[in-house]
């Protein structure tokens, strides 16, 4: 599974005839999370415990579909993989919307092992049909105004990829102000780029407190979006000489793929492993052991939020004027939640309370709807 391939042709394509059908591009979706940090707000506009990468907050689509329709302007549907955990499938609204997909694209885990194992397990699947693969990475729970653009930007980070293979290309956006709740890039330098846009990347920094972000700021940091762009072969390799242990744990998987025994393999893999943030536990150590080898290409003109509360949720809502289109809105004035459901929707570390979400939402409904 990690055994290196020979690297891309050196003659790059002109970027603007890239082909949607480019037979090296794959794509995952990564809608493994449960959403726990936006759980009381979905249950005040919903009534049950959907998780957020699954609900259309305003109009039809939801976030997973969002996502999926934005990779394939770029990528060929039955070349996006999608990982999603046995748990959801107990929505009917999650079936629902994966059930257009090829099943051999959609991977299902027995658990929530975090992001790391979310990459991997559909890395594997993918990189098992497609050995040459270059793949980008998208998480459903994110909002992005412009695809067109931010498309134009996966599609450069793509041809940064063909042509200097060892090369992972996270993608950061320019920051709007101080977030607390976001990670962020450190460029090395933020002045000087390598001719295609990108900054070598000193760290990066999870959540810093706001007497760090200023500082942060100064030097020019970038908010993480976690979309990234990177030659499969070469990625495994790094897994395999950083992580020796989880990397014989996928390539178990990995050997079963096709097999009868598929499934009670990935069950027993992931009965053992140990949760991976894909931040914490492999981007950094590849950032210390391969300095050059992971970039960041910094977005401009790209609205973006990563919806994580919903105090960002109403505020790109009320940036776009669609406050009062939010799906569920009559809702929000109803009787708080039992105990039990509350405690089902808070989680450790998590202090607001569905009577304080309830406060918020309130406040948008009289200062941007009612006023309007």
């Amino acid at each position: 599974m990690n055994q290196r391939l020979q690297s891309a042709p050196s003659n790059l394509p002109v970027l603007t005839v890239l082909r949607k059908s480019d037979p090296q591009l794959c794509g995952i979706v990564l809608a493994g999370g449960e959403g726990k940090r936006l759980r009381s707000f979905v249950y005040l506009l919903r009534g049950d415990l959907l998780p957020k990468q699954y609900v259309s907050f305003v109009g039809t689509r939801s976030m997973l579909t969002h996502t999926l329709q934005r990779a394939e302007r770029l990528i060929s549907p039955e070349r996006v993989y999608t990982v999603v955990n046995q748990q959801h499938l107990l929505f009917p609204e999650v079936r629902q919307q994966l059930s257009a997909r090829a099943s051999d694209t959609v991977l299902v885990q027995p658990e929530n092992k975090q992001s790391g194992a979310g990459v991997l397990l559909p890395l594997i699947h993918l990189y098992k049909r497609y050995p040459n693969a270059i793949v980008a990475v998208f998480p459903a729970d994110q909002f992005a105004m412009e695809d067109d653009l931010l498309m134009k930007y996966v599609r450069l980070a793509n041809a940064i990829v063909r042509k200097q293979p060892s090369k992972l290309v996270l993608l950061g956006i320019r920051p709007e102000g101080e977030e607390p709740g976001y990670g962020y890039i450190v460029p090395r330098n933020h002045f000087k780029n390598d001719g295609w846009g990108s900054l070598e990347i000193s760290r990066l920094v999870e959540k810093p407190g706001l007497d760090e972000i200023s500082d942060l700021l100064r030097r020019g940091a970038l908010w993480n979006t976690m979309m990234m762009v990177f030659k499969a072969a070469n990625f495994l390799d790094w897994v395999s000489d950083l992580m020796p242990a989880v990397s014989q744990r996928f390539q178990k998987i990995y050997d079963a793929i096709g097999t009868a025994n598929e499934t009670e393999i990935l069950r027993e893999v992931y009965s053992q492993l140990e949760p991976i943030n894909f931040s914490t536990d492999l981007l950094e150590p590849f950032i210390r052991y391969h300095p050059k080898g992971v970039v960041s290409l910094p977005l401009d003109d790209v609205m973006w939020s990563d919806w994580g509360t919903e105090s960002r949720v109403l505020n790109i809502l009320r940036r776009m004027g669609n406050a009062s289109r939010l799906n569920g809105l009559p809702s929000l004035l109803r009787e708080p939640m039992t105990p039990i459901a509350r405690r089902e929707t808070e989680t450790p570390g998590h202090s607001e309370t569905n009577y304080e979400t309830r406060a918020v939402c309130e406040t948008v409904q009289r200062n941007l709807i009612y006023t309007a």
